[in-house]
């Protein structure tokens, strides 16, 4: 389900199609991807297949289940209207877009591809007044496995952390050091004792690439340190003063650190 449907409840339920219902515990959650993971006790309990939203393609066919205002189990019809879309949610935004109806209460709800497979994880709708508008937005299935299998290991999903705050690197500032526009993002604070202060990383540093990965915006670095194991020796190419640098630096975990 998503993390924001159960994220403060003291007891969560679920109930079933046919009535039953079964107190459910809280195995872990990621509100950066906003997916929570519940574990129930019960036997010949209906399950689903997953299916992988690399494979889909816009056009397909989606079903979309969830509870609308609390009405019951609803299911509506649509297409994939789009890939990857970032909503500017988070730094991990890859959301598959649909035009399938999803309200109130669909959130935490399987979004099924033409085979009944399961491709998506409906958890957010854009709409001026609350109603679906016919933009609908849900967690892609490939990227929910990832995050419940690191949940299932130990209720909490371990991140990369370098510990940089960031900006994007102003026209000015990319003229005068001769970088493409969108390239590089500078280093606008370095947080005390960090693994980027013990590489020594600066505030006015240009992040150019990590590991390999260039880096065009904020969310590019995040995400690529945050896909990054924490204890793991990463590179990082940088651009300070008119003269390209790689450092060396290994990551700490973003789930114990102070400040992200």
């Amino acid at each position: 389900t998503n993390n924001h449907v159960v994220d403060g409840a003291s007891s969560v339920t679920i109930k079933f199609a046919d009535g039953s219902e079964h107190e459910a515990r809280v195995v872990g959650a990621d509100p950066l991807t906003d997916i929570a993971l519940l574990d129930i006790e019960g036997s010949d309990l209906p399950t689903v297949s997953f299916g992988s939203s690399e494979e889909m393609r816009v056009g397909d066919e989606v079903i979309a289940m969830g509870n609308p205002f609390g009405l019951g189990g609803t299911v509506t019809t649509g297409i994939v209207s789009a890939k990857d879309r970032n909503i500017n949610a988070g730094p991990f935004d890859e959301f598959i877009q649909t035009d399938a109806a999803i309200n109130r209460g669909n959130s935490g709800g399987p979004l099924f591809n033409d085979r009944g497979e399961v491709i998506g994880v409906n958890t957010a709708i854009f709409s001026p007044d609350g109603a679906s508008a016919g933009i609908g937005f849900a967690v892609p299935s490939d990227l929910v496995s990832r995050i419940v299998a690191d949940l299932k290991d130990d209720g909490k999903i371990d991140r990369g952390w370098l510990g940089v705050r960031i900006k994007p690197v102003s026209d000015e500032v990319a003229s005068v050091l001769g970088l493409d526009a969108g390239e590089g993002i500078q280093v606008d604070g370095v947080i005390d004792g960090s693994p980027a202060d013990k590489v020594g990383l600066k505030a006015g540093d240009i992040v150019l690439s990590f590991d390999g990965t260039p880096i065009n915006e904020a969310r590019d670095l995040t995400r690529a340190v945050g896909n990054a194991a924490p204890d793991t020796a990463s590179k990082i190419e940088i651009l300070r003063r008119g003269d390209r640098q790689t450092l060396d630096v290994t990551l700490a975990n973003r789930a114990t650190a102070q400040d992200a």
